[in-house]
């Protein structure tokens, strides 16, 4: 059974950092694209960061040269870690990956999220 479980959110002020962790189970980690994917009320999902094992990543135009995601094969953990945080970095944060399959169906998994809130 896969589980995304994520951990790390909370309330922070302008200006601070805040590391999240998501820690996979019941598939074969290593093996996909890892994403980070955060959802603000009356906005849209947007793409965070995403990894893959070899270590290529993507990021948001938004967080680019404040977060950094990486990830630890071993551990079946990926992570965010958010510096410089903004009140528009505001937030639930999932943790998400597509398995593929044969015939071009996808499904879609998705950790609970975990909020993060940035104010003073």
């Amino acid at each position: 059974q896969v589980q995304l479980v994520e951990s790390g959110g909370g309330l922070v002020q302008p200006g601070g950092s805040l590391r999240l962790s998501c820690a996979a189970s019941g598939f074969t980690f290593g093996a996909y694209w890892m994403n980070w994917i955060r959802q603000a009320p009356g906005k849209q999902r947007e793409l965070v960061a995403n990894i893959i094992s070899g270590g290529i990543t993507n990021y948001g135009d938004s967080v680019k040269g404040r977060f950094t995601i990486f990830r630890d094969n071993a551990k079946n953990t990926v992570y965010l870690q958010m510096n410089n945080l903004k009140p528009e970095d505001t937030a639930v944060y999932y943790c998400n990956f597509i398995r593929r399959h044969f015939g071009g169906s996808a499904t879609d998994y998705w950790g609970q999220g975990t909020q993060v809130t940035v104010s003073s």
